[in-house]
C-alpha cells in the first residue's frame, strides 16, 4: 500500500472513529450535548428498544470502543462491526421509515458511516495503524 493511500485511510479512520467515539460518549456520559444513559434510555424505550437504559449503555459502549479501535486501526474488522451494528439499529428503528435523505430524517448519514466502516475493514487499516504493527 502506498504512503498516500495509508495517509488517506488514517484520515478516514481518525475522523470517523473519533466522531463515533464521541457519539457514544453522548449516550454514556451526556458529553458533547448528549443526554447520557438516562435520557438515551428514555428515548430508546419510547421507540420500543427495551430495556432502554441497558440498551443505551450497550450502544454507548459499542460506539466508544468501536470508535477508538477504528481510530487506532486496532482490530479494524471488529471495530467496524461495533460501528455498523448500532447504525443498522438506528436505520431500523428511527431513520429507515423517513427515506434516504438526512434532511428528511432519513438514513443517508447512517449509510455513509456504514459504507466507510465496511470499506476500511475490507481494505485494511493501512500502514499507519496498530494492526500494521501487530499483524
Amino acid at each position: 500500500m502506498t504512503a498516500l493511500a495509508s495517509l488517506g485511510l488514517l484520515i478516514i479512520r481518525l475522523f470517523l472513529g473519533l466522531s463515533f467515539a464521541a457519539h457514544g460518549a453522548q449516550k454514556l456520559f451526556g458529553w458533547f450535548g448528549g443526554h447520557g444513559v438516562e435520557g438515551t434510555g428514555g428515548f430508546f424505550e419510547s421507540i420500543g428498544i427495551k430495556p432502554g437504559k441497558t440498551m443505551a449503555l450497550a450502544a454507548g459502549i459499542s460506539e466508544v470502543i468501536g470508535g477508538l479501535l477504528f481510530a487506532l486501526g486496532l482490530l479494524t474488522p471488529l471495530a467496524a462491526l461495533l460501528i455498523v451494528v448500532p447504525m443498522l439499529v438506528a436505520i431500523a428503528k428511527v431513520h429507515g421509515s423517513n427515506g434516504f435523505w438526512a434532511t428528511e430524517g432519513g438514513y443517508e448519514y447512517n449509510a455513509i458511516i456504514i459504507v466507510a466502516a465496511i470499506g476500511v475493514a475490507l481494505i485494511g487499516a493501512g500502514t499507519y495503524s496498530v494492526d500494521a504493527i501487530i499483524f
